[in-house]
């Protein structure tokens, strides 16, 4: 009886820690694959906006705005957070990430 215990015991421990290592698993695909759209996203629109004028001249406000984290939001980061989604209406970016966006330009 002790013997069947002891297998069934080594049993629940292997099926346990098999559960823990992919619900690990899963948790880091799903962060790798959240900062890869977010680094996507960034690289999109720093690259498409490095020579808009509205975009250049709220680096001071986006950088406050990242500083702040969110707290400060100057009226030229507002004026190019609106350009950027006008222009490019199928990025789904946040403000956080379009400011940090705009201090890579």
């Amino acid at each position: 009886m002790s013997r069947l215990r002891l297998l069934s015991a080594a049993a629940l421990l292997a099926v346990a820690a098999n559960s823990h290592a992919t619900s690990f698993i899963v948790t880091t695909d799903s962060i790798v694959g959240g900062l890869k759209a977010s680094s996507d996203a960034t690289s999109d629109v720093s690259s498409s906006f490095r020579d808009d004028k509205i975009v250049r001249a709220a680096r001071d406000d986006a950088a406050s705005f990242v500083a702040s984290e969110g707290a400060i939001r100057g009226v030229k980061l507002e004026s190019a957070l609106d350009h950027i989604r006008q222009q490019t209406p199928q990025l789904n970016a946040t403000d956080a990430q379009l400011a940090q966006a705009i201090l890579t330009i």
